[in-house]
């Protein structure tokens, strides 16, 4: 029999090979499952048009430049990644969305909390890139909210 940790690791492996899979398939996508917040405590919010490319190479802010940033920035607001902790947070950046069209919910895997470093207004973010076998789609084509 399989202990816990175990199951949890083959399943975001098998994941992370569907979605590398599907990243040489002319679209890229995802569907919503309840529950899905129980697989990781981070997150991370991205306009679609930067789909395509943290599939590939995960996530990455010299990378940045496809789409406006979630709080409309054109360029980067620090050298690292941006990361939600927890469901509260993620649905804050999903109703922020400030990128001019719909945006993709992003778990983020095996991050050292301790390395997570504050912007100053209480946000954190990772002051390093996050390959791509870290970060699995797990909400897609989120469209912006209405007022925002």
């Amino acid at each position: 029999m399989l202990g816990g940790a175990r199951v949890t690791g083959l399943v975001k492996a098998a994941l992370t090979l569907e979605l590398t899979a599907s990243t040489s398939r002319e679209s890229l996508t995802a569907s919503y499952a309840p529950g899905v917040f129980d697989t990781s405590n981070l997150f991370h919010v991205s306009s679609v048009l930067n789909r395509r490319s943290i599939a590939q190479h995960g996530l990455d802010w010299t990378r940045m430049g496809a789409a406006r940033g979630i709080a409309g920035s054109r360029r980067p607001e620090v050298e690292g990644i941006f990361v939600c902790r927890g469901e509260g947070e993620a649905e804050f950046f999903l109703q922020i969305n400030n990128t001019g069209g719909p945006i993709d919910l992003w778990s983020v895997d095996v991050i050292d909390e301790g390395l997570l470093l504050d912007n100053g207004n209480g946000f954190v973010y990772l002051p390093s890139r996050i390959p791509a076998a870290r970060v699995r789609l797990v909400r897609s084509d989120v469209p912006p909210q209405p007022g925002s």
